[in-house]
């Protein structure tokens, strides 16, 4: 895959999911190495790396350029990638949010 430019746009964190490392791979290593292909080196894709998801997904975050992630889309190994989004946790202070009719 072309190396994508890393100062072409702002970068923000993303989310991730990939298909299971093969062979019993170490599963950070797997998510460092499709990284790598997208960013020209292991030493970039450890600094992008946020976070090696492994228990219930295979997945990492990593801190990202528009273009890519559109790369990184393209990888077969990769199942989906999401924007990093916060979520607000409502209380039930107010009696109408998480009623159910």
């Amino acid at each position: 895959m072309a190396m994508a430019d890393e100062n072409s746009s702002s970068s923000s964190i993303h989310i991730i999911y990939t298909e299971q490392p093969p062979n019993n791979e170490e599963p950070k290593a797997y998510h460092i190495g499709i990284l790598a292909s997208v960013l020209g080196s292991e030493a970039a894709a450890k600094e992008a790396l946020a976070y090696s998801y492994t228990n219930s997904a295979s997945g990492f975050s990593a801190k990202l350029t528009p273009q890519q992630v559109a790369l990184l889309s393209k990888d077969p190994r990769v199942l989906q990638v999401l924007p990093n989004r916060k979520m607000e946790l409502h209380s039930g202070k107010n009696k109408a949010i998480g009623m159910l009719h």
